[in-house]
């Protein structure tokens, strides 16, 4: 492969790398509407916001609270995000796994080594 002319090569040789993630015995795979829920998981952990359950429900662009309670539940089963007690226990705060935050360590190393390539 010839070294990236514009910008976008650097973006679509991480996509390329990203595949091949895929492919790797890690995490169960996420449809598209569990892949948003964990990149705002990730971005309220990465901000050092606690973000609820009920806080994810919350957020109308990602649906019915049933089509949102049945993901994080599928994301729990698949090892994706636990949840955690808060003061009130009636309250869980969602939370990434250890398993999640290294698929992110991956998914840097892809993005680096893509640009690294240009």
């Amino acid at each position: 492969m010839s070294s990236p002319k514009r910008p976008a090569d650097i973006y679509l040789r991480f996509l390329q790398l990203t595949e091949a993630l895929r492919g790797l015995p890690s995490l169960p795979a996420l449809d598209p509407l569990e892949e948003r829920i964990l990149a705002i998981v990730a971005r309220a952990m990465q901000d050092e916001e606690r973000l609820s359950v009920r806080d994810m429900m919350a957020k109308k662009e990602l649906g019915a609270p049933a089509t949102l309670h049945s993901r994080l539940t599928s994301m729990r089963e698949k090892g994706w995000i636990m949840l955690s007690d808060t003061e009130d226990t009636r309250r869980k705060q969602i939370e990434l796994t250890q398993a999640a935050l290294l698929h992110f360590d991956k998914l840097s190393k892809c993005l680096l080594q893509a640009a690294k390539q240009n």
